[in-house]
C-alpha cells in the first residue's frame, strides 16, 4: 500500500481518489512538545491540504501545557490560559483536526489506533509523542499521600492546597519535595519564595548531589538560592514511606520521622502501558527503539520522539528525554514525514545542546548557554522571553508578551 502511494506522490498525481485510500491520514498521537509541535510544523507545509491529506492529533487532555512556565501559575505570576491554551484554539487556524480521546493502544501490523471509547482511526503515518506517566509505586504510600506536579490539574490542586494551609492558625506549613532534579529545585524555590519564613521546605534526593547532570554554574547557583531561601537539602537520602501527615526517610542508616502538611513528588517515570504491549523494539527501560531518522525501529511510517524513545544520532549519541530535545524533534519529524510521503531522504536527528534555565524564585533564575551562566534577575526576564518565543502558534506568543510586557510597565 505505502510504495503505490510513494509511487503516486512522486508522480505528482495528488487528486482525491487516485487510488481506494486517499486521503493519505497522519495521525498524531499526544499533544506535548513532541506531538502538537509536529502537527503545527506538518500545518506549515503548503501541499499538506485537504482532501488529499488528513493530519489527526490525539489527546486525553483539551488543552496544551507549557510544563516549564507550571511553576509560575501556583505563585500567581501567570494565568492558566498562557501557558495551557487550548487545542481547539492553537488548531483554529491550521488543517489538523483535534480528537479528544483516551488511547487505548496501537496495532502495528494492521495500521491501526484504538480509543477508549471503542472508535478506531486508521492511518498512513502515525507519530507517537506521548510521554511517560509517573512511577509511584516505588516508595509505600507515594501512591496515596504524595502529590505529583507535572499537570495543569496538579498546579491547581498545590496553589488551593497553599491557600488553605495559608489561611489556617498553623504557624509553620511543612513540605517535603522528593527528587532534586530540575523539577524539584524549581519548585522548591519558588514554595519557598513565596511562603517565606512560614514555609519549612525540605528537598529530598538519594544522590550525591542536586541537578546531578546539570553543569556546574547551575548547581552552584540553585544552591545559592535554596540556602538562602532557607530550603533544608537532604542528600544521600532515602524515602522509606510516606504516610498522611509525615514522612519517613532513612540517611546512612539512620532513620527520621519528619511531620509534614505536604509530599509532592517530582521524580521517577514509567513508560504507559499500552506503549510497553506494542510489538517492536524496547530498550531495558521500556522505552521504544528509534533509528536516527526518528523512524520506529521495523516501522519506517511510524515516528517517535520524546521521552518514550531511546533516539541516537547517527554517531551513536543519544538524545536526552527533555522538553528542549522534544521541541527541536518536532520540525525533524514533520519534514521526514513529507520525505517519506513525497519519496526524498530522510534527514537523521542530531540534537543541539542549547544550555540549562532554572527559576530559583519569584525573582531569580539561572540560564546557562555555550559556557556562559547568568543568575538573578536579568536571567529571570530572559528566561520568560525565551519561553514566550517558545510558545505554540504566533497569536498565543503575541497574547501572552503582550500582558507581560504591559505587566511590567505598570510595576
Amino acid at each position: 500500500m505505502y510504495e503505490i502511494k510513494d509511487k503516486f506522490f512522486r508522480q505528482g498525481k495528488l487528486r482525491k481518489n487516485t487510488i481506494t485510500d486517499f486521503p493519505v491520514r497522519i495521525c498524531i498521537l499526544g499533544g506535548g512538545f513532541g506531538g502538537l509541535y509536529t502537527a503545527l510544523e506538518l500545518s506549515k507545509i503548503n501541499q499538506l491540504r485537504q482532501p488529499d491529506y488528513e493530519i489527526t492529533l490525539v489527546e486525553k487532555r483539551d488543552h496544551f501545557l507549557f510544563t516549564p512556565l507550571l511553576y509560575e501559575v501556583v505563585t500567581g505570576e501567570l494565568r492558566n490560559g498562557e501557558i495551557a491554551p487550548t487545542y481547539k484554539k492553537l488548531l483554529a487556524d491550521s488543517e489538523v483536526k483535534f480528537c479528544q480521546s483516551e488511547i487505548q493502544g496501537v496495532d502495528l501490523e494492521n495500521n491501526s489506533v484504538k480509543l477508549q471509547n471503542g472508535d478506531i482511526i486508521n492511518y498512513d503515518y502515525l507519530v507517537l509523542a506521548v510521554g511517560k506517566e509517573t512511577r509511584l509505586d516505588i516508595v509505600p504510600g507515594a501512591a496515596e499521600y504524595a502529590q505529583t506536579f507535572r499537570s495543569l490539574e496538579d498546579a491547581e490542586y498545590l496553589k488551593e492546597k497553599l491557600r488553605v494551609l495559608e489561611a489556617s492558625d498553623i504557624p509553620v506549613i511543612r513540605i517535603a519535595i522528593a527528587g532534586a532534579g530540575p523539577n524539584g529545585v524549581e519548585i522548591a524555590c519558588k514554595l519557598a519564595d513565596k511562603l517565606k519564613k512560614r514555609g519549612e521546605i525540605r528537598l529530598i534526593d538519594r544522590s550525591d548531589e542536586i541537578l546531578k547532570t546539570f553543569p556546574p554554574g547551575c548547581r552552584t547557583a540553585s544552591y545559592k538560592a535554596l540556602l538562602k531561601l532557607g530550603v533544608q537539602i537532604n542528600l544521600h537520602t532515602n524515602i522509606e514511606a510516606i504516610k498522611s501527615d509525615q514522612i519517613i526517610l532513612n540517611h546512612e542508616g539512620k532513620t527520621q520521622n519528619f511531620q509534614t502538611d505536604l509530599v509532592l513528588w517530582t521524580g521517577g517515570n514509567k513508560s504507559i502501558q499500552w506503549i510497553k504491549e506494542l510489538k517492536c523494539q524496547h530498550n531495558q527501560q521500556g522505552q521504544l527503539i528509534a533509528t536516527p531518522t526518528l523512524q520506529l525501529a521495523g516501522y519506517p511510517h511510524v515516528f517517535v520522539l520524546g521521552d518514550l524513545a531511546e533516539i541516537r544520532d547517527i554517531k551513536g549519541n543519544e538524545s536526552p528525554t527533555t522538553a528542549q530535545a522534544a521541541f527541536q524533534q518536532a520540525p525533524c519529524t514533520a519534514r521526514n514525514i513529507w520525505a517519506k510521503i513525497t519519496g526524498q531522504k530522510l534527514k537523521s536527528f542530531s540534537y543541539l545542546y542549547l544550555g540549562e534555565m532554572l527559576t530559583l524564585g519569584i525573582k531569580n533564575a539561572v540560564i546557562y548557554s555555550f559556557g556562559i551562566t547568568l543568575d538573578g534577575n536579568l536571567a529571570r526576564i530572559i528566561r520568560r522571553g525565551v519561553y514566550i518565543q517558545r510558545l505554540p502558534t504566533l497569536k498565543h506568543k503575541l497574547q501572552v508578551a503582550k500582558r507581560w510586557i504591559f505587566g511590567r510597565m505598570r510595576k
